[in-house]
């Protein structure tokens, strides 16, 4: 068994525009190996990571504090703290977290560790591919890279 406390995880920020966040690796913290969780930390008009759904790992979300939404694939859900979401690996577990109030939102992401992974990122036309550690994993990757969905080739050529 391995503990940590929140307080003694450094934040990593992000900042693209409106996808602006704070998020402390908690499992990384502990040397998980099949389980990823992270506290995310959205400010108020932000946004979480791109919409995207994931082909081998579900997630969850709990919110700990504050309000928002979760758009996901059939649209907006709001969000408010004890709210527990589970997000399967396929296109109904595609989400994004916005933040559209006044206050911080403070949620658990939690997420198998499944490889090889690939991410669909539907608006944006793309997808990633991950091989060898999945999203948010330590190991180094035997193949890693972002594709345009619309680049798709006949097999033989």
């Amino acid at each position: 068994m391995e503990k940590i406390n929140k307080a003694s995880v450094d934040w990593k920020a992000y900042d693209r525009e409106k996808t602006a966040f704070r998020r402390k690796e908690l499992s990384s913290a502990v040397d998980a190996a099949d389980l990823g969780c992270s506290l995310y930390e959205l400010p108020p008009g932000m946004r979480s990571w791109p919409y995207h759904y994931h082909t081998a790992n579900e997630e969850a979300l709990y919110v700990l504090s504050g309000d928002g939404l979760l758009r996901g694939e059939e649209g907006e859900e709001p969000l408010t703290a004890g709210d527990f979401v589970t997000l399967p690996a396929n296109e109904s577990g595609g989400h994004r977290i916005v933040n559209d109030s006044e206050e911080p939102l403070r949620y658990l992401m939690v997420s198998t560790m499944n490889e090889p992974d690939i991410t669909v990122y539907p608006e944006m036309g793309k997808l990633g591919v991950f091989v060898g550690s999945p999203p948010g994993g330590r190991d180094e990757r035997t193949l890693e890279g972002y594709y345009r969905i619309d680049d798709d080739v006949a097999y033989w050529d």
